[in-house]
């Protein structure tokens, strides 16, 4: 018996059960033609502004060794997708694209890069599917490695998250910034034990979804914190401002007694300098509750959340959570590093599902058609027996880089022709029959306007391309 014999032995059972259900698979989705489009002019503006920002393309592998990402995701091993053995290697599917990033550095002996990254990551966590979060996913990542003086890459990656933002008109936003030392060291002076630094963080990681008395109960009755400790970080971390707050934390007594919060602090005054030059400042905030809940964060970190406007106070805001975030982490590199050569590193990552999900919103709201294809002539003809014309005709299109399309018909009748021109929006059509080829002529027809006019055929090409330009 064949190898294929033995496969199709195998699946008939299955073809037979009468209550198969067909789907995809929980926590992923397929993207229609309609969805893609949309999908592709995100990502062009998203890739375009990293570009401009003088960042080179890097891919990665969909999987790496399973050792290379467990160690650098203490709490969240348990979501990752763990690949069977298919050959003496334990292998998962990757969490997000920044360990690979620090893997390729590490690997490859690299002091300095500038790099964006788009590819699918997986998460095996709880769906939620309005809020578009999923189990396989896109992200749109920037990075910057390299030793340089301080807080100028990380300027840049929060000035390209504002030019983001503001170019795909997802309404207003803000970017709550805040330093990882800073963290720690409101830990420290509140009397945190050290081992339970990262565990604390993240529940302090939640108050973007939930209140700080739900996040307080959370440290103190299941992560045994004692409450009087809680209370102190609870102090901290319902602040928010901009400048003026970073001094007067500066010369809080409480935080000053630690080295790593006021070094924290120099760092964000400095970066808020770099901020205002920007002409960014305003829509920065400084917020002690952010927390970021990966352990490889080392200084900066950032998340940029939508505001709903006033206008929108009356009608059901669509909670997506953050949808771009990032900040700095000097010490992964080194992590994989045998020596353990520090590459420091600061970069952000897009949430493209997130953003999709309110873009098709606005475009059902508005009514908003989508054009599927980018074909700019249809080849037609009102006789029989026309199809070579019509093929050498397309072909010179295509040969000159025009998108042409024509019916796969020997004799299409000329009304089907103008109605699927109509309905796909091909904006111009060229009709050939007997009287044009006798005369060597074409008639082009503009379909919205339904006007025609009479060219030489030799001036075809020449004619199409200056109308579409």
């Amino acid at each position: 018996m064949t190898a294929q014999a033995v496969l199709t032995s195998q699946l008939k059972p299955h073809q037979e059960k009468p209550n198969f259900i067909i789907k995809v698979p929980k926590g992923t989705r397929d993207l229609s033609p309609q969805q893609m489009v949309v999908r592709e002019k995100i990502l062009e503006k998203i890739i375009g502004c990293f570009k401009r920002h003088g960042a080179r393309g890097l891919d990665t592998p969909a999987f790496e060794l399973t050792e290379t990402l467990t160690e650098k995701y203490e709490d969240t091993f348990g979501l990752m997708y763990d690949l069977k053995d298919q050959g003496g290697e334990l292998l998962s599917l990757r969490y997000d694209l920044t360990v690979p990033f620090a893997r390729y550095l590490a690997m490859n002996k690299l002091k300095k890069m500038k790099r964006y990254q788009v590819g699918k990551v997986w998460r095996r966590e709880s769906p939620a599917l309005v809020q578009g979060r999923y189990r396989e996913f896109c992200q749109c990542d920037f990075d910057i490695a390299g030793e340089f003086d301080p807080m100028i890459p990380d300027a840049e990656c929060l000035k390209i998250m504002c030019e983001i933002l503001s170019g795909l008109q997802l309404g207003d936003f803000l970017i709550k910034v805040n330093d990882r030392r800073i963290v720690d060291g409101i830990f420290a002076v509140c009397g945190v034990p050290e081992d339970r630094f990262r565990t604390i963080c993240s529940s302090m990681d939640k108050l973007d979804k939930m209140s700080w008395e739900d996040v307080r109960h959370e440290m103190v009755a299941e992560k045994g914190l004692a409450p009087e400790v809680a209370d102190g970080i609870g102090e901290y971390a319902q602040c928010h401002g901009g400048i003026s707050l970073i001094e007067e934390l500066s010369k809080d007594p409480r935080l000053s007694q630690s080295q790593l919060a006021l070094q924290g602090l120099g760092d964000l005054k400095l970066l808020f300098e770099y901020l205002t030059l920007f002409g960014i400042a305003e829509k920065i905030s400084f917020d002690l509750s952010l927390a970021r809940g990966l352990d490889y964060y080392t200084g900066v970190i950032y998340e940029a959340v939508l505001l709903q406007s006033p206008g929108q106070a009356g009608k059901e805001a669509l909670n997506v959570g953050s949808v771009a975030a990032g900040g700095r982490y000097d010490g992964l590199v080194a992590q994989f590093d045998p020596k353990g050569h520090r590459v420091p590193c600061v970069g952000l990552s897009i949430g493209v599902e997130r953003i999709f999900c309110l873009v098709e919103q606005k475009m059902k709201a508005s009514g908003e058609k989508v054009r599927t294809t980018e074909t700019q002539v249809f080849v037609a003809t009102p006789q029989q027996n026309f199809l070579r014309e019509r093929l050498k005709l397309i072909a010179e299109l295509w040969d000159a880089g025009i998108k042409a399309e024509m019916l796969y018909k020997n004799n299409p009748k000329l009304l089907t022709q103008l109605h699927y021109c109509e309905k796909t929006d091909i904006p111009l059509m060229v009709i050939i029959g007997e009287q044009e080829q006798r005369e060597g002529v074409i008639k082009l027809r503009s379909v919205a306007s339904r006007e025609e006019v009479i060219i030489n055929r030799e001036s075809l090409v020449a004619e199409i391309q200056k109308r579409l330009s």
